[in-house]
């Protein structure tokens, strides 16, 4: 079992910067692909980002490349999501996720999930 919890989100204005945090508890956070997806209200779930097991692979969804960076922190076991140039069709609750297997962009192959952050953007 892993067990993750996502911090980090708040209100920001358009143009502003958010970095959001997804601590890991339980079994080896050395192990997973992580990601981070989010949810708009109405709208179905969307992958944003995600990092392969050792952080040598990367994904973005078009919508954020150059905009978001992914990282993670196997010492702390933390993911980060580095949001910059923000935009207020980026407002949504943002989910952290992680599998054993790397399919980035296909959310139910995530086995974990936290809880979610509520990022909003304001124009």
């Amino acid at each position: 079992q892993v067990q993750l919890v996502e911090s980090g989100g708040g209100l920001v204005q358009a143009g502003g910067s958010l970095r959001l945090s997804c601590t890991a508890s339980g079994r080896a956070f050395i192990d997973y692909t992580m990601g981070w997806f989010r949810q708009a209200p109405g709208k179905e779930r969307e992958f944003v980002a995600a990092i392969s097991w050792d952080g040598v692979n990367t994904a973005y969804a078009d919508s954020v490349k150059g905009r978001f960076t992914i990282s993670r922190d196997a010492t702390k076991k933390t993911l980060y999501l580095q949001m910059n140039s923000l935009k207020p069709e980026d407002t949504a609750v943002y989910y952290c996720a992680a599998d054993r297997s790397y399919s980035p962009r296909i959310s139910n192959r995530y086995a974990y999930w936290g809880q979610g952050t509520q990022v909003t953007v304001s124009s």
